[in-house]
């Protein structure tokens, strides 16, 4: 039965965390103490620094589908990868679903940066006061964690809290990673970026029974298009605005865990020249798009 109360305890602190993500984009409340109020106690219990994230979340929002700027899931070319050192490797590519705290700690491969530095290059000097507030709070939430454990025990706190968020972790992964992740998604470099194209270089996704659990957060293409909507206008959003893209939106209906194996598969290096570029395996990565060619076509709906 353990087992089982992670799964749901863990999906619950998805769902939570999503609530706080609409914090950070202002779209929860209209009062901004109130976004900034839940939003910590949404992110605080996960050991998330909230301001720190909404920061690093505004950059993907600014930059999504530029591989140069983009904060995440960004693509890395056989010679990025290459000089990786060996444990990174082994996570980004065999291990993606428990990224999340890395990500934190030290940010994506080629990005410098860390969410828990006050004086990170992802903040601007203006911000720093706010993401120490939030570093804090994560550190006190720590220290009753820790204290509890003095006294419960390792195995309680294990139970009761490592495996739950580690359930968390696998969710918020597994999300974003494919809400970025697919050789039909194109990456732009070299002048070929702009923000509707970057906003259009998400795909949506469908998880059944538990889209509703985590408010709609799979519809995702309608969210970087106007990420001020609250999560629970985003399924009509996305109905409105399906018919006018067309062929511009994207939508994946398979199975989550058939598109995860194939990403995983397929979705590993990027061209290391190119103004469009798609994931590619790596054992074809020497097949490079010519400077500045517009890949072809990739099919946008199955």
């Amino acid at each position: 039965m353990v087992p089982l109360f992670w799964f749901a305890q863990g999906t619950i602190l998805w769902a939570l965390f999503v609530v706080g993500h609409d914090c950070g984009h202002g779209s929860f409340s209209r009062r901004p103490w109130i976004n900034t109020l839940v939003g910590h106690l949404t992110h605080t219990p996960l050991l998330v620094p909230y301001h720190a994230w909404r920061l690093s979340h505004r950059i993907h929002h600014r930059h999504t589908g530029d591989i140069g700027r983009d904060e995440g899931w960004h693509p890395l070319t056989a010679a990025e990868v290459d000089a990786l050192p060996a444990h990174v490797r082994f996570l980004r590519f065999r291990l993606p679903l428990l990224a999340f705290p890395f990500y934190l700690a030290r940010r994506s491969p080629n990005r410098i940066g860390s969410h828990f530095r006050p004086r990170s290059v992802l903040f601007r000097p203006r911000e720093r006061r706010r993401v120490a507030t939030s570093v804090v709070l994560c550190g006190a939430f720590l220290v009753v964690l820790l204290t509890s454990a003095l006294f419960a025990g390792p195995v309680a706190l294990v139970r009761w809290y490592v495996g739950p968020y580690l359930v968390f972790v696998v969710w918020i992964d597994l999300v974003t990673y494919l809400h970025h992740t697919d050789a039909s998604l194109p990456w732009y470099r070299n002048g070929g970026w702009t923000f509707e194209k970057g906003a259009l270089s998400t795909v949506d996704r469908r998880y059944g029974l538990f889209e509703r659990l985590h408010h709609d957060a799979g519809c995702h293409v309608v969210h970087h298009l106007f990420p001020a909507i609250p999560h629970y206008r985003l399924r009509e959003a996305a109905a409105a605005i399906r018919p006018m893209l067309g062929a511009r939106y994207r939508e994946d209906q398979r199975p989550i865990w058939r598109a995860l194996l194939e990403a995983i598969g397929s979705c590993e290096v990027v061209p290391a020249v190119g103004a469009v570029v798609h994931y590619e395996p790596r054992v074809t990565a020497d097949a490079v798009a010519p400077l500045g060619s517009e890949a072809a076509p990739r099919p946008a709906t199955r």
